[in-house]
């Protein structure tokens, strides 16, 4: 069993999560085997393994407690998926990204620097569709070697209450960060949000690269429509200083 080292942890940074868009792809669990941290496993939901493109608004991010200036608002889009770890207080489950893209190179330098996250910096834009300020549609673009890549997603209706036992809450509902280190150890770390609310979704869009983006094992990957999609209001969140298990 892995234990942490440490802890309770301090709050390394707090910002807005706002639109998150994700789109939910079924995948076989060997071809998420080789990047799953140690001290971890898969996390299944109905006996099956996810990944999830999410886009997603940074808004107002303060590195303890300190605005950075013109590094306070960008967008993020990763790829992740899910694992968990059996703690003394129980099972803790939490993501694993397999890369993570931003506009700022800064921001890709803290992250690698402080969590070893893959953080890759890109240029990249957005754009929230809204009609009389209800949303409508949340789209994410970034251009790897100038070629654009799109996520977006076309919602219905107003925000709704996450179901409980559902696929979109067993998305949004992982509160801890696992992530290889450099020496094949692994840090853990806490994220803290509320209960989102979520948008159902009338329509899914994906134009990316997988296999030039991720690696030859996502080959294909967003050739096939999601199991599922929505968009996700998001809230307030702290993310706490990782700490190294022992396993």
């Amino acid at each position: 069993m892995s234990v942490i080292k440490s802890s309770p942890t301090k709050v390394f940074l707090t910002a807005e999560w706002r639109y998150l868009a994700m789109l939910n792809y079924e995948i076989t669990p060997a071809t998420l085997a080789p990047f799953v941290p140690a001290g971890t496993e898969l996390d299944f939901w109905d006996d099956k393994t996810y990944v999830s493109l999410v886009g997603f608004l940074f808004q107002n991010a303060r590195v303890g407690g300190i605005p950075i200036p013109f590094h306070r608002n960008f967008e993020e889009v990763n790829l992740r998926f899910y694992v968990r770890r059996k703690a003394d207080n129980g099972w803790r489950r939490g993501v694993v990204f397999v890369k993570e893209l931003v506009p700022r190179r800064v921001v890709a330098f803290v992250a690698r620097r402080f969590y070893n996250e893959n953080y890759c910096a890109l240029p990249m834009a957005h754009y929230i569709e809204k009609v009389q300020e209800e949303v409508k549609s949340a789209s994410y673009f970034w251009w790897p070697n100038g070629q654009e890549n799109l996520l977006k997603v076309t919602v219905r209706g107003h925000t709704r209450q996450l179901v409980d036992g559902s696929l979109q809450e067993f998305i949004t509902e992982h509160y801890w960060g696992y992530a290889k280190q450099r020496d094949g150890s692994t840090a853990e770390y806490r994220v803290e949000h509320p209960r989102w609310r979520i948008w159902g979704t009338q329509a899914a869009e994906c134009h990316c690269d997988a296999t030039n983006l991720y690696g030859e094992s996502f080959r294909g990957l967003f050739d096939q429509p999601p199991a599922s999609a929505f968009l996700a209001d998001g809230s307030q969140v702290k993310v706490h200083h990782g700490v190294g298990l022992t396993v």
